[in-house]
């Protein structure tokens, strides 16, 4: 998956416009405009890293003669005190730029971090790890670019891209089979269908008005497997649902074929990234 380099320097723009505001007042007070440093980025914990085109945007947009060095790409398993990077140049645009390089660094190096733990105990599945759309408003591009990173795969981008029926849009339309074969009339045949379930006669119902994915809400691995049995590769089968490394195991031998885990991105916890600048020249 490659980022959208236009969206991504809008996304950009508008962070540092909510962080400098009229202007950085600590830096360019004590920093004279000339100046000119070099910025170690440093991994001060153990993980896997996404953002590196990211954190180097960051500086371009306020410094486009900044020099970002990548000493390692993203997808790279690091120790502490790895250097990820250095940044050379303008000594206002490195101090300036620190904090949301580092934000969007952390953040996505968390994310890709927690995918690739998932993905490696269930390695030995035929199964996928999806994200969910609980992201950050805002970054969601990032964000799934960050599970693919770590070995996952992404899930619909919006609303606007497959057709999800849960269990609301299930109680308006009046049951399963009437809320598909109304999406049905109102989409194209490229668009896919899925439908959330909770008890095996909602798979049945599902099967009967030939959805394309089958979505196992927070149903035990026990009946997840009678499920995939009911289906017998006539859709894909998604389990969704307070998926966690404690119980992912289970799930994957029940034979779904997609395991989606919004705690990917909605709560993950930031890998420590940091920045150190040698004296001014």
């Amino acid at each position: 998956m490659e980022l959208n380099s236009l969206l991504l320097d809008e996304i950009i723009r508008r962070c540092l416009v909510e962080d400098i505001g009229t202007g950085d007042i600590t830096t360019n007070s004590l920093v004279p405009a000339g100046a000119v440093t070099t910025g170690l980025i440093q991994a001060k914990g153990s993980g896997v890293i996404a953002g590196m085109a990211v954190a180097e945007r960051v500086f371009k947009n306020l410094d486009p003669e900044i020099v970002f060095e990548h000493k390692v790409s993203d997808g790279t398993k690091v120790e502490p005190r790895t250097v990820l990077a250095e940044v050379k140049g303008s000594a206002r645009a490195v101090l300036t730029g620190e904090r949301l390089a580092l934000n969007f660094l952390q953040r996505l190096s968390g994310i890709a971090t927690k995918t690739a733990e998932l993905v490696e105990l269930i390695s030995m599945y035929p199964v996928k790890i999806v994200d969910t759309r609980k992201t950050t408003p805002g970054i969601r591009m990032l964000e799934k670019y960050a599970v693919r990173v770590g070995g996952g795969y992404n899930h619909r981008f919006g609303l606007y891209d497959a057709v999800l029926i849960k269990d609301n849009h299930i109680k308006i339309a009046g049951g399963i089979t009437r809320a598909v074969n109304t999406a049905r009339r109102q989409n194209p045949h490229t668009v896919k269908i899925e439908v959330e379930v909770q008890d095996l006669e909602g798979v049945q119902e599902a099967l009967s008005v030939n959805v394309d994915i089958i979505m196992l809400d927070n149903m035990e691995p026990s009946l997840m497997r009678e499920a995939v049995e009911m289906v017998n590769g006539r859709a894909l089968v998604e389990a969704s649902g307070g998926i966690t490394k404690e119980n992912i195991v289970p799930v994957a031998k029940s034979g779904v074929d997609l395991i989606s885990i919004g705690a990917l991105t909605h709560s993950v916890t930031a890998l420590d990234i940091s920045l150190d600048v040698e004296e001014i020249k």
